[in-house]
């Protein structure tokens, strides 16, 4: 494919939106979609609201797959006084750079049986604090907080510009223990009788896991997804010469847990870029891995 601009991704992986707060990242998406959806090849049905929460869905054509994306983050909340509770399972280094919304900064301290912030600043409790982005670009990489999930994000709305069937899912809560897909995935099984899912998040380096080899596809993780879909998506991706990794881990999960658990039976599987540092500031991705996402998630919307 063509080389990408990272300008949308790195507006993204600055937008102030950890679980439960998702408001900041659904504007952004609306604004976006509203804006450039003139450009893209098919016109999708949007819908957000009261009825989804901080939620967004694009339904384009006669879908038969939807692709899940979270747009949450990890981060803190302000407790008592300075001190801090996680949001989902940020990395704890002492001296990490934190914001709050509306830009003010504090300074992560870490410490046996300590979590608080330092800072000039006095946040009321219930502030919300992030990492604050420091965004890195080099010939082949990008590098920043909140990677995962932006970058998921960014794959769904690059299959958007050319998506003639299928459903994109924005989603809210992954981070934190999810909430939001149980009721997506009944009303899409409902309205739209579709029963399959591609879960656009970012996975992490590994032994058998590195940069420059491909996407990766999660044959498991803490849970185990049906292998008969697995072994289709394996085929499609080797027909279509994408490079791609196998992924085996025994632990981690995604949106799909809450798919394999909800009302109906779906399947589902895992793909999505490699990243190192996760869970930091620092999480960082290879260009060439997130061009093959971008392009085996074009072929599977076509394919499955």
């Amino acid at each position: 494919m063509s080389k990408l601009n990272f300008d949308l991704l790195k507006t993204m992986c600055a937008t102030h939106a950890p679980s439960g707060n998702e408001v900041g990242m659904k504007d952004f998406l609306l604004d976006y979609i509203k804006k450039e959806k003139k450009n893209w090849k098919h016109k999708p049905t949007i819908y957000a609201g009261d009825d989804f929460q901080d939620c967004i869905m694009l339904v384009f054509g006669k879908p038969r797959t939807a692709v899940f994306a979270h747009i949450d983050s990890i981060g803190f909340t302000v407790r008592y006084g300075k001190q801090l509770v996680k949001i989902g399972g940020p990395r704890l280094d002492n001296g990490f750079h934190l914001v709050d919304e509306n830009g003010n900064n504090a300074t992560l301290v870490s410490g046996q049986d300590k979590l608080e912030y330092k800072s000039t600043h006095k946040f009321a409790t219930g502030t919300e604090l992030t990492f604050k982005p420091d965004w890195r670009e080099t010939k082949d990489f990008v590098q920043c907080c909140y990677m995962d999930n932006r970058l998921g994000v960014f794959n769904a709305l690059k299959v958007a510009e050319t998506l003639k069937d299928g459903a994109l899912v924005f989603s809210c809560w992954e981070e934190h223990g999810g909430g939001s897909v149980s009721y997506i995935q009944k009303f899409l099984q409902e309205k739209y009788k579709i029963k399959q899912a591609l879960i656009s998040n970012i996975t992490w380096i590994t032994e058998g896991v590195t940069h420059a080899k491909g996407v990766a596809i999660s044959m498991r993780d803490s849970l185990i997804p049906r292998r008969s879909y697995i072994n289709k998506i394996i085929s499609i991706a080797k027909k279509a010469k994408v490079p791609f990794q196998l992924e085996v881990e025994g632990s981690g999960g995604s949106d799909a847990k809450e798919l394999q658990m909800a009302k109906y039976p779906w399947d589902w599987c895992f793909v999505g870029a490699p990243e190192d540092y996760v869970h930091s500031p620092n999480e960082k991705v290879h260009k060439a891995d997130i061009s093959a996402m971008i392009d085996l998630y074009n072929v599977l919307m076509k394919e499955l």
